[in-house]
């Protein structure tokens, strides 16, 4: 019998913390989400911004042909298109390169570069080892104070957030030209990233690299590392 009592109320608690951890969750996303919306514009919206610094692009997939993927190729589009549309004078490209074998950021400049953007224009970081990272360095190591992110809608709420809560005065636009297989899992893994980057906003760590200041307003061949 008290055995029996005993598990009920450890169910009891269990199930409240559940409840607890779901509406925190779901507090977080709505908070997340609400503060971005009103920043998150079009592409004819961002062409009536002045003064913006960059148009940061966040890096994604690359194949092992070092083609970028779908989701990469759409952001590069965007940004490429953005910053012919004059909405900044420079590109900042933000992605992995953190092993010898696996690089986003040159993918990501040489497709500029095939554009037609001048290398001067096109900023290489290579530490954007996450979202939180990209904001940071962002600020810190580049200078930049105004900015326009593009990413894919879902993921740009939070990319949003995190550089306000970080300092700067951001914008976003998104590049969804199609639809992305997995994307439902990729939806229900940002829900928990949001919390995550929450939190990570609190607390402001740095993060994995910092390094010498190369400010986005000079000559981005600075970055180049081949």
């Amino acid at each position: 019998m008290l055995k029996n009592k005993k598990l009920r109320i450890s169910v009891i608690i269990i199930l409240c913390l559940c409840a607890g951890i779901a509406v925190l969750t779901a507090a977080i996303n709505i908070r997340i989400c609400t503060f971005a919306d009103k920043r998150i514009l079009t592409e004819e919206e961002a062409k009536n911004l002045s003064d913006v610094d960059c148009i940061l692009v966040l890096g994604c997939g690359v194949r092992e042909d070092g083609t970028p993927s779908h989701m990469l190729e759409d952001r590069l589009k965007r940004g490429v298109s953005l910053y012919e549309n004059g909405v900044a004078p420079k590109l900042l490209m933000s992605g992995d390169h953190g092993q010898d074998d696996y690089d986003e950021v040159n993918t990501m400049k040489n497709y500029a570069l095939d554009a037609g953007i001048p290398t001067a224009d096109i900023f290489m970081d290579h530490a954007g080892f996450s979202t939180y990272e990209s904001m940071y360095r962002a600020k810190e190591i580049f200078q930049a104070e105004k900015i326009v992110i593009v990413t894919q809608q879902y993921h740009l709420y939070r990319a949003v957030y995190i550089a306000e809560q970080l300092g700067l005065e951001a914008y976003g636009v998104n590049c969804d030209y199609r639809t992305y297989s997995g994307q439902f899992m990729r939806d229900v893994r940002e829900v928990l990233a949001r919390v995550k980057d929450f939190g990570m906003c609190i607390f402001t760590p740095e993060p994995t690299y910092l390094g010498e200041v190369i400010p986005v307003q000079g000559d981005g061949s600075l970055t180049d590392d081949k």
